[in-house]
């Protein structure tokens, strides 16, 4: 490249930053340098049903990028091509899609004059205007016109890369701790409900098995004082309504490397984990309780085992629907009502929720549903935790249902051939 270029990445939610993004950015430098005036690298986000709020903080803490323009600032963007900081753009360069709508990529990429690429999780749409694709599986290929075969790569799995990471922080005189992480998610209506119901599960376990130790990953839009309001009888209502357990917050003193941790009343650690994203951290434990959500994709690119809750006690707990039912969920005032008759539907339809089991088309990871008791799910668990070759068995259909990593390396170099050919 002899000229200056620029790379615009279009994305969206949490999940896609964490897992798509940062992967496919350290690829690019790796490929085509770290020389600013020579490539530069930005992330445009859309708008997306699961945003945290926290996406342009989290991206904007990625050194390998330039510019990062919110989701707020997007429609503007789409429809007259101005940015809110009016960035200017060099005349040779890159759309990558990485997350939201592959269509954004036909529109934006022939308004600056760019070559798109677009990654392919499931399905590869827009064909004819699109220059490159590096799908997920060769399967994808074969919904396209024969006379656009040469367009598509088969890449592999960005979300696989997550499982390169690992971390030592459990080993203790060379044995690692048996660990259970605990994701209750991070929407309010959701934490209402998982905070306290998975703390008490993680007490049943405890009584059983007093060498586990329990982690929260805690999400980057929640501080710790809000998280421990949901485990507070005073603050949270639906303590009862679920038969959970309060804590409270303890917090290091200053001088200690000390975690954070709710303490419950029987005198149950839960460690809060801050650091994003907690892929080191998840990668070392043994199961996982969850809610639906993104989080079921990342742990299963990671082949972590999982529970899926999805306690029905609270029926508009669950409100991230994509498309017309999550706008409706979410609208003020009538909202609640509109989830509530949403999820019931949902419940009749005896559908998958786990992307894993999505993506099998069949239950690999347990999803249980229904008015669930914090003792009959720490059972299961118990089940598990006391059969390891159940958890192993299950890591291994996740890895099999995911795909390899090297996905990132193999998209950056789609995107350099890309800006080679101008």
């Amino acid at each position: 490249m002899i000229q200056p270029v620029d790379i615009l990445i279009l994305s969206n939610g949490p999940g896609e930053l964490a897992t798509w993004v940062l992967p496919v950015l350290k690829a690019l430098r790796q490929q085509l340098g770290d020389d600013r005036s020579s490539v530069r690298i930005s992330v445009v986000l859309s708008p997306c049903p699961h945003a945290t709020g926290s996406e342009v903080a989290i991206a904007r803490s990625y050194p390998e990028l330039d510019r990062v323009q919110g989701a707020e600032h997007f429609l503007a963007f789409l429809l007259w091509g101005k940015t809110a900081e009016n960035w200017d753009w060099r005349s040779r360069g890159v759309v990558l899609f990485l997350g939201g709508d592959q269509f954004f990529s036909v529109v934006i990429g022939r308004r600056l004059g760019y070559r798109t690429v677009v990654y392919a999780e499931w399905e590869a749409r827009w064909h004819q205007w699109l220059d490159r694709f590096g799908v997920m599986k060769p399967e994808i290929i074969t919904t396209a016109h024969p006379k656009y075969a040469h367009k598509f790569t088969v890449v592999g799995d960005l979300m696989a890369e997550a499982a390169l990471v690992s971390s030592h922080w459990l080993h203790d005189k060379g044995q690692i701790t048996e660990l259970i992480g605990l994701l209750p998610g991070s929407k309010p209506a959701k934490l209402a409900q998982g905070v306290p119901f998975s703390l008490k599960i993680a007490e049943h376990i405890h009584a059983a098995r007093p060498q586990t130790r329990f982690v929260i990953p805690v999400a980057p839009t929640l501080d710790l004082p809000t998280l421990a309001k949901f485990a507070d009888s005073r603050q949270n209502p639906v303590i009862q309504l679920v038969d959970g357990a309060t804590a409270q917050l303890v917090l290091p003193a200053d001088n200690t490397s000390d975690r954070p941790f709710l303490k419950t009343a029987n005198g149950l650690r839960v460690e809060l984990w801050t650091e994003f994203p907690a892929y080191d951290l998840l990668s070392q434990c043994r199961i996982c309780l969850t809610t639906v959500g993104a989080n079921t994709a990342e742990l299963g690119a990671l082949a972590v085992p999982m529970m899926v809750l999805l306690p029905t006690q609270q029926l508009d707990a669950m409100r991230t629907w994509d498309g017309l039912p999550g706008l409706l969920a979410n609208l003020p005032l009538v909202g609640s009502g509109f989830a509530k008759l949403i999820n019931l539907l949902v419940m009749r339809q005896k559908r998958l929720f786990a992307w894993p089991n999505i993506w099998a088309n069949c239950e690999i990871v347990p999803e249980l549903l229904g008015k669930l008791q914090a003792q009959d799910v720490a059972e299961r668990i118990l089940d598990f935790l006391n059969h390891p070759e159940k958890l192993q068995e299950m890591s291994a259909n996740l890895r099999q249902v995911r795909g390899e990593p090297g996905a990132a390396q193999k998209l950056a170099q789609l995107v350099r051939e890309e800006l080679s050919g101008l």
